[in-house]
């Protein structure tokens, strides 16, 4: 008995830096992934995963620019969560991002919301030039 396709749920915007724009976003992936029966502690992650891709975007690939968005889209099947988001930014080359763990770079901020999103997703692919970051999370099969 084959298994039917996955209806998927799909979405395309412009976010600018604004709080009330990345909260509405966040709470319609929220809705998709329940309603793909993701459970509440991937629904966290994969939301949170979101909010440091938007942060990243809007902080460093657009350097704080108000005027400047960021474009996110987002696939969710019954077995995958795709999202990706790119920043108006020149791109940056990721493994130029200091290791967090690092004891050395326990004190600076940085590289903090990249290494989240590889603990938290199945993949994490920064795309050329370095303003697209693409993230997967896929439901570990029983």
């Amino acid at each position: 008995m084959g298994a039917s396709p996955a209806k998927a749920s799909q979405w395309s915007g412009k976010l600018h830096p604004r709080r009330d724009e990345v909260e509405a976003a966040q709470v319609l992936l929220a809705g998709a992934l329940t309603a793909h029966n993701f459970d509440e502690a991937i629904c966290f992650a994969v939301r949170l995963a979101l909010e440091e891709a938007l942060v990243n975007a809007f902080r460093h690939g657009n350097r704080d620019d108000p005027t400047k968005h960021a474009l996110v889209d987002w696939s969710i099947t019954d077995d995958e969560v795709t999202i990706q988001v790119t920043d108006q930014g020149s791109g940056f080359d990721p493994g130029s991002v200091p290791d967090p763990t690092a004891e050395e770079n326990l004190e600076i901020p940085s590289g903090r919301g990249i290494m989240l999103m590889r603990a938290y997703m199945t993949e994490v692919e920064h795309l050329a030039p370095g303003n697209m970051v693409r993230l997967v999370y896929r439901r570990k099969q029983s």
